[in-house]
């Protein structure tokens, strides 16, 4: 049983693939907040989202491209994507885990 206070990535990543093949899972929401572990395979089919986000790498390195701006990232780093950029993850090994944080108004926050 998962505590309201506490989220270990191992408990969300038990839970992926989703049974409809979804590499995320949402773990927890409090107001405009959702937090949620990605941990895609293969290829990043994500499109842009309607809320501002946060990346928390937990396992993995690769490249993440945000607004056609290619940076190179690894374990411990953050990324920071404003709602609705195009973004993704690319050439990224196969252990790839974030956590990810969605906030705020649909829209961002200015």
């Amino acid at each position: 049983m998962m505590s309201r206070y506490r989220f270990p990535v191992s408990e969300g990543l038990t839970q992926l693939p989703t049974p409809d093949g979804k590499r995320f899972a949402t773990l927890f929401r409090h107001g405009t907040m959702i937090l949620e572990v990605y941990a895609p395979r293969g290829t990043d089919p994500q499109q842009p989202h309607q809320q501002d986000e946060l990346y928390f790498v937990v396992s993995g390195s690769g490249a993440f491209v945000v607004n056609e701006q290619r940076l190179s990232f690894g374990v411990g780093d953050s990324l920071f994507v404003p709602a609705g950029a195009v973004h993704r993850f690319e050439d990224f090994t196969d252990d790839l885990a974030v956590w990810v944080v969605f906030w705020g108004p649909p829209g961002g926050e200015k």
